[in-house]
């Protein structure tokens, strides 16, 4: 049960840390864009959608940890830790998706005139 409950925390916080970086990311980005004459709302919604895969790398630590993880439940036999880190970029990903569905939302780009 307690690894259950130390699971829990950690893709609630794989979910919201790929919506922060990625609307971090992209609001920050457009801030730099209209500080260099740019179109702010264009510039947001193309970050958001390269920001993406930066996202979920953020989420899930960034580091080896999760290949070492899939290969040790790949070679060992250790199906449960292949499930959890699954779970987790699951998780990332869902985020990262929420995350371009609120710029998409915000800047109306995928309405064309």
């Amino acid at each position: 049960m307690d690894e259950k409950a130390a699971f829990l925390p950690a893709l609630i916080q794989s979910y919201f840390i790929a919506v922060g970086v990625l609307l971090g990311g992209a609001i920050i980005g457009a801030l730099g864009a209209f500080l260099s004459g740019g179109q702010p709302l264009t510039a947001m919604y193309r970050f958001a959608g390269d920001l993406r895969i930066w996202a979920v790398v953020a989420a899930i630590g960034g580091t080896f940890d999760t290949f070492y993880v899939v290969e040790r439940g790949l070679f060992l036999g250790e199906t449960k830790d292949i499930v959890r880190q699954f779970l987790l970029i699951l998780s990332a990903m869902g985020g990262a998706q929420t995350g371009v569905a609120i710029i998409t939302w915000l800047t109306q780009e995928h309405i064309s005139p």
